[in-house]
């Protein structure tokens, strides 16, 4: 692996750490939401990362899909935490 890529897996994962740490100690549902956003983000990293080194393009289709993902699910729980019902 070279040095460039045990950096940003490094940054990844500390970011990670963090993501999760807001997630449990959060002060609000918005700030454990908007860490649960990140969290998908920086999966979508790890797979960017996994697909540049093992030249493998089936991670960057899980990227995609998880990133699709993510949003439809932060929209959902944004909608929820609004009070607002789902159809509206």
């Amino acid at each position: 692996m070279s040095v460039f890529v045990q950096i940003a897996l490094a940054v990844l994962l500390l970011s990670s750490v963090l993501c999760l740490h807001r997630i449990g100690r959060g002060p609000s549902a918005p700030d454990r939401t908007v860490a649960i956003d990140i969290l998908g983000t920086l999966v979508v990293g790890f797979c960017c990362v996994m697909a540049l080194t093992t030249k493998q393009e089936y991670y960057m289709n899980i990227a995609i899909a998880w990133a699709l993902i993510s949003f439809v699910g932060t929209l959902a729980l944004a909608k929820y935490l609004e009070g607002r019902s789902y159809d509206a």
